[in-house]
This record gives C-alpha cells, structure tokens and sequence, in this order.
C-alpha cells in the first residue's frame, strides 16, 4: 500500500486530534477551512494509512487513584544496564522509560502515594543499581505533535525505522541512533575499519 503524502491541513487535524480526539468534525472543519465531510474523509485516509492507529482516553492517574508522578535516575552497575532496564520496564506502575547515550535509566512512575518510600526498594533489583535519585514531578506535560520535525528516527546503518527498543550510541563523537544491537555493532565495526 502506498502512503499518500501528508500536507499542512492533515497536520493540523492531526494536532487538532491529539489535543482533544473528541472533537467533532465540524470543529475541526472550521479550524481548518474545509467541510466536515472533508474532514472525514482525511481522517478516514489517515486511519487507512495507518498514520493515525487509534483513538485514546488520557486518564490522569493522580485525579482518581491517590498516586503521585515521580521521576527515577538509575546509574547500573557495570554491564547490567540492560537487566536492569527490563526489570524497570516490568516494575508496577511505570509509565516511561528512557535510557540516556551515557546509559543512565530513567523512569516515570506513578505509585500510591502511601508507597513512594519503599516502591523503589520493593520494585527494583537494588544489586543491578549503582546509585538511584527520586524525584516528585511536580506537573508533566504531552507535547502533542511537532511540527515542522521529523516524527521517526531512523536506523544510521540499515535506515529502517527506531522504535521504542531502539538504542543511542556514540560513534565517533557523534550520537547515532539504531534499530537493533546488531545494526550498532555493525556501524561501529564499519566505522572502526573506515578510521585504519
């Protein structure tokens, strides 16, 4: 299937959409200077074209739970950066995490607030965990679409696109982002030769 281009007005619905996917169409019509019909029928193409995956309900966990957002700093110890990822990425209550080009691993929780003193110690294998920073987020805020950016990372050495397992490596002074291990072992390996 080929992906029909993507101009100004459809970038507007989209960040019309991801402010409030409630919106109705004649609202969105006005915004934009077309029929709501119009509108629809983007949309729709947009939804077909898979640039649009689903609609959502952004629940503000701290409103209806007695929770509090918290951001964590993880330094690893040597070379358990990536169990200790995987066992942040399965802690409860987790919404984000980041992994820094310094390896560094960052977290946003939103734990009850009864247990934020223990939800590291009781959560996180503390062995993989060098030294740990907790912080209270005192607001978050969605950006919900850039515009005038590129919206996907691409691999520097097969060019397909970085997902959210991707990783950020430093080659040669320069940070480069990769789909996969493999893909950064085989740059590195490639640049590493380019420099003999």
């Amino acid at each position: 299937m080929t992906q029909n281009a993507i101009d100004d007005t459809d970038r507007e619905i989209l960040r019309l959409l991801a402010e409030n996917a409630r919106r109705s169409y004649s609202e969105i019509a006005e915004a934009v200077n077309l029929s709501a019909p119009s509108v629809s029928a983007r949309i729709r193409r947009l939804e077909q074209d898979g640039v649009i995956r689903q609609f959502t309900v952004d629940i503000d966990r701290m409103q209806y739970d007695n929770r509090v957002r918290i951001m964590v700093r993880f330094q690893p110890v040597l070379d358990s950066a990536g169990s200790l990822r995987d066992s942040v990425i399965e802690a409860p209550y987790v919404e984000h995490v980041f992994t820094t080009a310094e390896g560094e691993i960052i977290a946003v929780a939103t734990p009850p607030r009864p247990t934020i003193g223990s939800w590291v110690q009781q959560n996180i294998p503390l062995n993989d965990v060098r030294r740990y920073d907790v912080q209270l987020l005192s607001s978050i805020t969605h950006s919900t679409y850039s515009n005038e950016t590129e919206s996907t990372l691409t691999c520097a050495n097969c060019g397909s696109t970085v997902r959210e397992d991707g990783l950020a490596s430093r080659v040669g002074g320069s940070l480069q982002q990769f789909c996969c291990e493999e893909c950064e072992s085989a740059f590195r390996n490639q640049h590493e030769s380019s420099q003999e």
